[in-house]
């Protein structure tokens, strides 16, 4: 750990141990790595005395998910008292929190933890590494500096994080550190044949009509490089599938042979469509994603743009096809 990290760690602490009033969240449309660290770190702080804490995020858990240790202490509602110090994980800007900006601005403090390259460093405290491959690789440093002893629950939120955000040690964001912590979390016993079948290994048979709907849409375009596929409200409603049931079927198609980027457009409301891209081999996404004021990692990013998904995707198509240049 740098000197800078340990400076940067002991000012955050200060600042959770004299606040009566915190708030741990994460991004809007949740996934692994940000429930799991938000877990992972509130769990941690309220078994070693710190009762002032109050886990937030206000969209529905993901189904795969739900089996998380302490996912029923999570609040959809933020509250009502006045918070002093709000701690955000695996959020790149502030626009992907879901806090009114009139209570940001009305709060004391803001940590920001994050591993996104792209973060703005909208903290009063910002916490970034873009090498970790996961917020929650970060969290596990903190816990380590705090001392903190990671008992299964917090481990098993650790190792979901962890995982999550490297495709299961897949992706190339994954270090030696990471498999080191992710052996560590393993000798405390954590129950990794369970954490599997629940993550990976149980679609809902909502998810998988989703996913043959959305497939239904899929475009192959630039000699077989490019995929693009659509998850529209319509669909939601015929399969009764929500929005977060769609989450992987970015990383389907991206795994076609012969794909470099896949691109899927979420349509959340009329001309609000969620954008999200992956990479396979050279391409970075998260720069794509910047010229609609996104961001990402250069293997997966996203954006929002505010138009039709027809019109979206002429406007993304010319950038996809500008960085496959």
């Amino acid at each position: 750990m740098t000197n800078n990290r340990e400076m940067l760690l002991r000012e955050a602490l200060s600042k959770i141990e004299k606040n009566n009033s915190i708030c741990i969240t994460s991004h809007v449309n949740p996934d692994g790595d940000s429930i799991g660290s938000v877990l992972a770190l509130g769990l941690a702080l309220k078994r070693n005395g710190y009762d002032n804490i109050t886990m937030f995020i206000p969209d529905e858990i993901p189904r795969n998910l739900s089996f998380l240790p302490g996912v029923d202490l999570i609040q959809k509602e933020i509250p009502d008292n006045k918070i002093k110090t709000l701690i955000a994980l695996d959020c790149g800007d502030l626009e992907r929190i879901g806090i009114e900006k009139t209570v940001l601005k009305s709060i004391d403090s803001i940590i920001n933890i994050d591993h996104h390259i792209t973060n703005t460093k909208f903290g009063n405290i910002n916490i970034i590494d873009p090498d970790a491959s996961s917020t929650g690789e970060i969290i596990y440093e903190i816990l380590e500096f705090m001392s903190v002893n990671i008992d299964k629950d917090i481990a098993t939120s650790l190792y979901v994080a962890i995982s999550s955000d490297t495709g299961s040690f897949k992706y190339d964001n994954t270090s030696p550190t990471t498999h080191i912590i992710a052996s560590k979390l393993l000798n405390i016993g954590i129950d990794i044949n369970f954490i599997n079948v629940n993550l990976y290994q149980s679609r809902s048979i909502e998810k998988t009509k989703l996913l043959m709907a959305s497939l239904s849409t899929m475009e192959i375009l630039e000699e077989g490089k490019i995929a693009l596929v659509n998850v529209t409200r319509q669909m939601l409603q015929s399969c009764n599938a929500t929005m977060s049931d769609g989450d992987n079927i970015i990383d389907f198609i991206r795994d076609i042979d012969g794909i470099e980027i896949a691109c899927i457009f979420k349509e959340i409301e009329d001309n609000v469509v969620k954008v999200g891209f992956r990479s396979k081999n050279y391409v970075d996404v998260s720069a794509i994603a910047k010229n609609f004021n996104g961001g990402g990692h250069k293997k997966a990013s996203g954006c929002t743009i505010y138009t039709s998904i027809e019109e979206g995707k002429i406007l993304v198509l010319k950038e996809i096809k500008n960085a496959l240049r």
